[in-house]
């Protein structure tokens, strides 16, 4: 068995610069409370995909550059009666943001895409701890249920339903193609929809294509297996697998007390980030100038 902490990956010196250039523009620009952040929206993912967008003087061509602007979409949560609009409306042209940034051609490159989400999750999530990190394809609900200590990292095309509230304990891990929900419907009439909050305690691991239902409370140093079906609570150190998951071993206090010693993160949140000495950041200029 290897032990294999990640690498760093250097980047191009001006490569870098220019990420951190673009970066720090954002990041400046979202410190504003007046703001306008449909029109901040609108205006970086015009920069985005200029050039992929057809002709403007076509239907489609405007229909495309439309959907450049949060007010002109409608999102799934939008239509559940327990919106909180208010609150909505803040994060909803971040989490648009967000979602059209990872299908675009930076979408998936990690340098860039994991300090972009986390900018965005700052301002969109409850709460959100240092070093979080989030790779490409996640998909948020409400957004401002969500609960986010530190160390946590999301990895690809993971959906957190946070219409209930969802919690993530300090180093959590939730693998590829994993489903966390913090809601359900009446088995007779879909209507009826229960939100109980979900929970994943400090140093949790869910594992590739595992499914958390709602109201689950999964216990500190547990780790829910691949393909399994969570449907409730679990004990610290247990491991569960299956559908339904059930506890199958324990880690062993021994073990995990042995664990060891963090390795650095190339990855790691070192603040918001920072120009190269004597840059300065572009301005995002106004779409309706």
């Amino acid at each position: 068995m290897a032990f294999l902490p990640l690498r760093a990956v250097p980047l191009p010196a001006g490569t870098d610069a220019r990420y951190r250039e673009w970066l720090v523009g954002l990041d400046r620009a979202l410190e504003d409370p007046a703001l306008d952040r449909d029109a901040f929206c609108r205006s970086v993912l015009e920069e985005i995909y200029a050039p992929l967008l057809p002709d403007s003087d076509s239907l489609v061509g405007r229909i495309h550059r439309d959907q450049l602007d949060p007010r002109n979409v409608t999102l799934e949560p939008e239509y559940y009666r327990d919106i909180d609009l208010e609150r909505y409306r803040r994060v909803k042209p971040l989490i648009w943001l967000w979602e059209m940034f990872d299908r675009s051609p930076l979408g998936e490159n990690v340098a860039l895409g994991v300090p972009f989400r986390r900018i965005l999750a700052r301002r969109i999530f409850k709460r959100c701890g240092r070093n979080f990190k989030a790779f490409h394809q996640v998909k948020l609900s409400f957004g401002y249920n969500l609960e986010v200590g530190d160390d946590v990292v999301i990895h690809r095309h993971v959906l957190l339903d946070d219409r209930g509230g969802i919690t993530l304990g300090n180093g959590v891990s939730v693998s590829d193609y994993a489903n966390v929900y913090s809601h359900t419907h009446d088995i007779v009439d879909g209507r009826i929809v229960f939100t109980p909050p979900t929970v994943l305690g400090d140093r949790v691991r869910v594992t590739y294509h595992a499914t958390i239902l709602a109201g689950t409370n999964v216990a500190p140093d547990s780790m829910v297996g691949a393909m399994s079906l969570l449907t409730r609570d679990t004990e610290p150190l247990g491991v569960y697998v299956g559908s339904p998951a059930k506890k199958i071993r324990e880690k062993g206090e021994e073990a995990v007390a042995r664990r060891r010693l963090a390795t650095g993160d190339p990855l790691q949140d070192e603040g918001p980030p920072v120009l190269p000495p004597g840059a300065e950041p572009p301005p995002h200029r106004d779409p309706a100038s």
